[in-house]
């Protein structure tokens, strides 16, 4: 599974604002659903909370299929 960098240019993200920027989720309302019905693993635990934080170094890896690290620009 290729990972993909996310850069931010603020000291963290939302797991759901990865998700919308990401092309995964048309809005961010969406997050909430999405999080209900995948599995998401942020650092290698399962997190269904859009709110969640994500920094630099921060890996995301979605239903097995996409992974993200997070990245400061």
């Amino acid at each position: 599974m290729e990972e993909k960098s996310v850069l931010i240019d603020r000291p963290f993200i939302t797991l759901g604002q990865l998700l919308k920027e990401e092309g995964i989720i048309p809005t961010g309302g969406a997050a909430k659903w999405f999080l209900k019905e995948n599995t998401v693993l942020v650092n290698g635990e399962a997190d269904t909370r859009r709110g969640r934080k994500l920094y630099p170094d921060d890996r995301v890896e979605i239903a097995d299929q996409q992974s993200f690290v997070v990245k400061s620009k």
